[in-house]
């Protein structure tokens, strides 16, 4: 299989004077370089507007907004602000002003006139490094395909299995074959669960955030839901429900249900055994807060990633999934205007709070 053809990498070349943009451009030109060219700092910025550049060389002195004023106006966009610049200057009186030029971004200073053999060597390094991140950037955007590929593939035949126990489960009295039924129900279950949170992974990092359908909603009824899904979890686990104020909102139902199972599965997994688990809703003027409670603390090095994916659970003889459930719910949260905060201590236990807006 021939290899995909990369995006040629692209410079920047910022200068008032034609013929330094024309010396500058026959010192660097290559088959898989493109050089665009600007005449002052505004040109420059429309540019930059339309395409992502591996390097910008700037001119120091240009009438109007000067190489170090440019700079700045990179640094103070999202688009440019990691622009490698090296600044150019046919005054070598401005190298005094080399901190000023650092304090803008720049990672080096050209003097007038250009040794060829430096500004190829300079150069060449920042193109190599773009070319890096162009193929770390394009294997992950593979690895992320080839997860929601392989997760789809196995969808089909996953349902399969769970609807083949379902049925097994209503044409035998057997107790033993029930018990058997229902243990390959609940694993094929839980394989769905994760291969779910695979896909999730992939909208989330692939795409703009995992999509959400909004539609006028109830979180109480949302999770009396999500506690019928999870009837049977929470063998030895009582759930004490409360709930207060106006819990109506225009979210997505079903993965609001989710974050609900994902925090109580959660909960389950990590809280102390036999205590039980608080579930409470609590409607104001302009959200409504869903908070999941239990005994037990997160290790206080473990805290600062509980959203992470793929980390680590504390206990790992007893891990399920690949730690993908917190990191969904925080990405549910986000995708619906919200957020989601965490407490934790020995004494209080480990509270997560999802506060959702209303529209």
């Amino acid at each position: 299989m021939s290899e995909r053809p990369r995006d040629p990498v692209k410079f920047l070349l910022v200068d008032d004077r034609e013929e330094n943009l024309i010396a500058l451009e026959a010192l660097l030109r290559r088959d898989d370089l493109e050089l665009l060219q600007a005449r002052s700092g505004e040109e420059a910025l429309e540019i930059l507007l339309e395409h992502d550049v591996a390097l910008a060389l700037l001119d120091v002195q240009m009438p109007g907004m000067d190489g170090f004023e440019l700079a700045e106006l990179m640094r103070g966009r999202e688009r440019t602000k990691h622009v490698p610049i090296i600044f150019v200057t046919g005054d070598p009186s401005l190298q005094k002003r080399v901190f000023q030029g650092y304090d803008a971004g720049a990672v080096d200073f050209l003097i007038k006139p250009v040794e060829p053999g430096i500004l190829r060597h300079k150069t060449a390094t920042f193109f190599s490094l773009y070319q890096q991140r162009q193929q770390l950037a394009e294997t992950l955007r593979l690895n992320e395909t080839f997860v929601a590929a392989v997760g789809h593939d196995l969808k089909n035949p996953l349902n399969a299995i769970v609807m083949a126990s379902t049925l097994l489960a209503q044409l035998s009295d057997d107790p033993k074959t029930l018990a058997v039924v229902a243990r390959i129900r609940s694993s094929g279950m839980r394989m769905s669960r994760i291969i779910d949170d695979l896909f999730d992974l992939s909208r989330a990092r692939v795409g703009s955030g995992i999509p959400i359908v909004r539609a006028k909603a109830n979180a109480l009824e949302i999770v009396q839901r999500a506690l019928i899904e999870l009837d049977g979890t929470a063998v030895g686990r009582s759930v004490v429900l409360e709930q207060q104020g106006n819990l109506d909102g225009d979210w997505d139902a079903d993965r609001i249900t989710q974050v609900i199972c994902n925090l109580m599965t959660n909960a389950i997994r990590h809280g102390e055994q036999g205590t039980p688990i608080t579930l409470s809703l609590l409607g104001d003027d302009h959200a409504v807060a869903i908070r999941v409670s239990n005994r037990g603390a997160i290790p206080t090095d473990v805290l600062p990633h509980v959203f992470d994916p793929f980390r680590s659970a504390e206990n790992k003889t007893n891990r399920e999934g690949l730690g993908l459930g917190l990191y969904i719910v925080d990405q549910i949260a986000i995708a619906h205007g919200g957020q989601v905060d965490v407490s934790s201590d020995p004494e209080k236990g480990t509270t997560f709070v999802v506060h959702l807006p209303r529209q």
